[in-house]
């Protein structure tokens, strides 16, 4: 590893100034900082410890709605008794990433703006764009089974590797960024994270000196169902191939009156699915129904050659979670 200095901000304002020094980054949990500082891929000049900020509680409102603290663990999050009771989709998306022992340390927004696992981004030994901008990305015709299908670029096919965002994304959570300036900002997940274009290197709306200091989620309509399914090629510890977050409400004949997706896995952002919610918006859908919505989300996708399965495998997914959510909207 290579030298670097260490210091515990004591507030807000003394984090912030101290991230826009050349080379400081913000050190949360460390659970994906540490190791990529140990791949040689990040060489931070300096570390400043935001965890001491107070910013590591949740907070619920009398209407149902939350403020989950940008410094809150994991593993608190995920237990935590008002969310697994409003937010069980949240919950559930906390539990199927990482293990035990990281989701302990991991913090909310720590888990935001984690790295791509991308082999060659993680491998200093090869290009990559969205390490060294302009070197190329060499997964497009190498190993990239495991990435993007679609939002990518010529410049980069990485996919986001977050669960919790992917949850967020379709509770339609706001993201709470105090600017270097020390203004606030709000912005949804959309908003809040970039497609790579030519720029693969800025992978959100954050600059020097920013910080994130909550997430927030609306209050659930009443009756909501919601569900979490993440593919992946084991059952612990592995990045979704593909993930599935559904929050739905419905009618006793099982016609949709509201439906929020979003697709994990597939893209370099957490993926709402607005065709899809579009496509279903009052419908009672069967099984074909909804492969079919879940099939045309993907009309602007650039697969290649051995990711495109991905495409039939979400839209195969959605149709099992919107079944299981349903009760008896898809027969």
């Amino acid at each position: 590893m290579r030298p670097f200095s260490y210091a515990r901000a004591t507030d807000v304002a003394t984090a912030s100034l101290a991230a826009q020094r050349p080379g400081a980054m913000l050190l949360g949990g460390g659970t994906n900082v540490v190791d990529l500082m140990k791949l040689d891929v990040l060489r931070p000049s300096a570390l400043v410890d935001v965890t001491g900020l107070g910013m590591d509680r949740i907070e619920h409102d009398a209407d149902g709605g939350v403020r989950i603290g940008a410094g809150v663990r994991n593993s608190d999050l995920a237990g935590d008794a008002g969310i697994r009771h409003r937010f069980p989709l949240l919950a559930e998306a906390v539990l199927a990433g990482a293990s035990g022992q990281v989701r302990s340390m991991a913090t909310t927004a720590g888990n935001l703006v984690q790295r791509t696992r991308c082999r060659y981004f993680q491998d200093t030994s090869k290009p990559c764009n969205k390490r060294e901008p302009g070197s190329g990305c060499p997964a497009i015709e190498g190993a990239h089974r495991d990435l993007a299908v679609i939002g990518t670029s010529d410049s980069c096919v990485a996919s986001h590797p977050s669960d919790l965002a992917v949850a967020l994304s379709a509770l339609d959570a706001a993201v709470h960024v105090r600017r270097a300036d020390g203004a606030e900002q709000c912005y949804s997940l959309d908003d809040f994270y970039r497609l790579p274009g030519t720029t693969p290197q800025r992978e959100t709306v954050l600059e020097p000196g920013d910080l994130i200091t909550a997430v927030s989620l609306p209050a659930p309509p009443a009756g909501v169902r919601m569900r979490y399914r993440k593919v992946r090629d084991r059952a612990s510890f592995a990045f979704a191939v593909v993930s599935v977050a559904v929050s739905l409400t419905s009618r006793a004949d099982g016609s949709l009156i509201g439906l929020s997706a979003a697709f994990g896995g597939v893209a370099p952002k957490p993926w709402r699915a607005r065709a899809v919610e579009r496509a279903l918006q009052g419908r009672r859908p069967d099984a074909e129904l909804l492969r079919a919505a879940g099939r045309a989300e993907f009309a602007d996708a650039r697969p290649l050659p051995r990711n495109e399965f991905k495409i039939d495998l979400a839209a195969d997914v959605l149709a099992a979670v919107v079944g299981d959510l349903g009760e008896g909207a898809v027969r």
